[in-house]
């Protein structure tokens, strides 16, 4: 533990009651900002707790499967723990604090509980892009391509323009990211609409793909709650990277 870190948890101490008036001079008395101090609070007692329990959950129902799949139906995309969902809702509103998102944008199917859930701690409506025409969906339309990890093969990802527009500020939620695809294909459909993409929220990277790095390093904000750095399908032991 560093520094910081410790006299963060002095002053998390003291405000275990959440009075910040009363704290204010332990705060300024630790000799750094105190915006700083309280962040870090925050994500030690609200973002760790959160990470944690979608890790021990991983460890606890997850299927490690060959060909590097991570089976977690039982909880996160086939059935659904709500509870869970909307612990996870609540730590990307922390994440994602500062930001005047207006739209959650996510893909069918996983993605959708996890964006719908998320997008009531934001008060802001939730669009999911379509993986195939349908007579349901009219007028013009975003397209773009998206390659799926899980059922490899390429799909037409479409989201009707009425739904997606210049003046939108879009968060994008997915349960998974692995190569990056998915992520891309949603970036690009808010780029054709003259949007802007004010950051990603994961439930699950798999660190050990390239999906991540490869977002991070064009300028994407993406805030993963759990980052797994390796497993294994014969042993099923599960490796979850330390956030800060």
């Amino acid at each position: 533990m560093d520094k910081t870190d410790e006299r963060c948890r002095k002053v998390g101490r003291a405000d275990s009651g959440n009075k910040f008036l009363n704290t204010l001079q332990g705060w300024l008395g630790t000799g750094m900002d105190f915006r700083t101090c309280r962040n870090r609070h925050l994500h030690m007692h609200t973002g760790g707790k959160v990470m944690e329990l979608l890790e021990e959950r991983i460890r606890r129902d997850g299927k490690v499967k060959p060909g590097n799949v991570l089976k977690v139906d039982s909880f996160l995309n086939h059935q659904m723990d709500v509870e869970l969902f909307s612990e996870m809702g609540k730590e990307f509103r922390r994440l994602f604090p500062g930001k005047e998102i207006n739209k959650i944008l996510t893909i069918e199917a996983s993605g959708i509980g996890i964006a719908c859930i998320t997008a009531q701690y934001f008060q802001v409506p939730v669009v999911f892009a379509k993986k195939s025409q349908s007579i349901n969906l009219d007028g013009e339309q975003y397209v773009t391509k998206i390659e799926s990890f899980t059922h490899k093969r390429v799909y037409d990802v479409i989201v009707a323009k009425k739904f997606l527009g210049k003046d939108d500020h879009v968060l994008i939620i997915d349960d998974f990211l692995a190569n990056g695809c998915a992520a891309a294909g949603l970036i690009d459909l808010v780029k054709s609409a003259g949007a802007t993409v004010e950051g990603v929220g994961i439930a699950v990277e798999k660190g050990f793909q390239e999906g991540g790095r490869l977002l991070r390093s064009k300028g994407v904000r993406v805030e993963s709650l759990a980052i797994v750095d390796s497993m294994n399908a014969d042993t099923g032991e599960i490796i979850f990277r330390q956030q800060a």
